[in-house]
């Protein structure tokens, strides 16, 4: 549906010249969205898909074992949008503080990416609401290190920002200027809180991103933190119990048709559009996430049977491969620390399973040996790259 301007826009000075910065129509839109029998049909869709993948997580027998590498995957595709390199592999690699060879700074952000996530929904868990505060919080790990920590980490921006083009005269989008941050992320808060009126979760978390995007309240980390505030609704609503969409892969594999479809929003209010690509973007996602958890269950679930024909052997093995669920790429020493079992009892048990193909060793040393559980890092790097 095609509406009248979603804001307005207000002239301003800087960097030595004038252009227009556009400020935001608070949420919900005016006229409300209309509900074709198609939108509805898949918005629908979407949510039973999300209740699936939320099903599928539950029965899992561990978890937090799945979610060590999703909440990492995740961080890398949303990393790659914003330009970064770095690999799923780099990023294990550098949380064993084993750096050389991957591109520190790269991975230096999809670190905190990662820190930024766990934070944000340890605070959740832990009944602290999804609040301005809270945002501020998440950013402040988003920049904590590397190149966005000049970037007044946790701070909302005290100066214009512009996106797309070298300054706001010739920029595709000029957000509301720094003095107006702080009120439109009020009001985007109000929304968040249901107010003044509720809005079901899917359709939050859809308007939502969009508005953060529009206001782009910060000097750096908005692109990526726009698309963990979708992660942090849909847990903080209990529609996930655990983190497990994750929507950068398809907005990566779309990246064009999402920029033009945010434009359209401001430009035209043709929220339909938006959502409808939303729904799109949720519904398949959502779809194979369930089928890369199958997956990563049936691969752990066969190489158990094979450790299983070492004999006496194969309890200590089963342990140190419970433990590369958790890490796939580590050393014997973290594998010991993580078990609990002598050093030469891990070594032994890495030993057999590498020679029932299940592990490998990639750095071809005596000392400071990295093992990888390369069938289950495979299955997550194929997903988006």
């Amino acid at each position: 549906m095609k509406r009248k301007l979603q804001g307005h826009y207000i002239p301003i000075s800087t960097t030595g010249e004038k252009a227009s910065a556009f400020i935001p129509a608070p949420l919900p839109p005016t006229p409300p969205i209309v509900w074709s029998p198609e939108l509805r049909n898949k918005f629908d869709q979407a949510l039973l898909a999300l209740g699936r993948l939320d099903s599928v997580s539950i029965l899992l027998p561990d978890t937090s074992l799945f979610l060590y590498m999703y909440v990492r995957k995740e961080a890398v595709l949303s990393s790659m949008i914003e330009g970064t390199q770095s690999s799923l592999s780099d990023l294990l690699i550098f949380e064993l503080d084993q750096e050389p060879g991957v591109p520190v700074d790269d991975v230096r952000e999809v670190s905190n990416y990662v820190a930024a996530l766990e934070h944000g929904l340890k605070r959740l868990k832990e009944g602290f609401p999804l609040s301005l505060r809270l945002i501020k919080e998440v950013h402040s790990l988003l920049l904590t290190k590397g190149r966005g920590s000049q970037q007044s980490p946790g701070e909302y921006r005290q100066s214009q920002n512009w996106i797309g083009g070298t300054r706001p005269g010739n920029a595709a989008f000029v957000p509301p200027p720094a003095h107006e941050v702080l009120s439109c992320m009020g009001k985007l808060e109000l929304f968040l809180h249901d107010q003044p009126e509720a809005t079901p979760v899917l359709l939050k978390a859809a308007l939502a991103h969009v508005q953060f995007e529009t206001i782009h309240p910060f000097l750096d980390g908005n692109g990526r933190l726009g698309r963990l505030l979708i992660t942090l609704i849909l847990c903080d609503q209990k529609v996930l119990h655990s983190p497990m969409l994750y929507l950068s892969l398809y907005f990566k594999e779309h990246r064009q048709y999402y920029y033009e479809l945010l434009n359209t929003v401001r430009k035209t209010g043709d929220w339909e559009a938006w959502l409808d690509f939303f729904a799109d973007a949720v519904l398949s996602t959502a779809s194979q996430a369930v089928k890369t958890v199958q997956a990563l269950d049936n691969t752990s679930k066969k190489d158990q049977e094979k450790i299983n024909t070492l004999g006496r052997s194969a309890p200590s093995a089963l342990l140190v491969h419970r433990a590369l669920m958790e890490q796939p790429i580590t050393t014997s020493g973290v594998l010991a620390e993580k078990t609990g079992l002598a050093p030469a009892t891990v070594n032994k048990a890495l030993k057999q399973i590498e020679k029932l193909g299940i592990v490998r060793e990639i750095t071809q040393q005596k000392r400071n040996r990295l093992f990888s559980y390369f069938g289950y890092i495979d299955i997550m790097s194929t997903m988006g790259e």
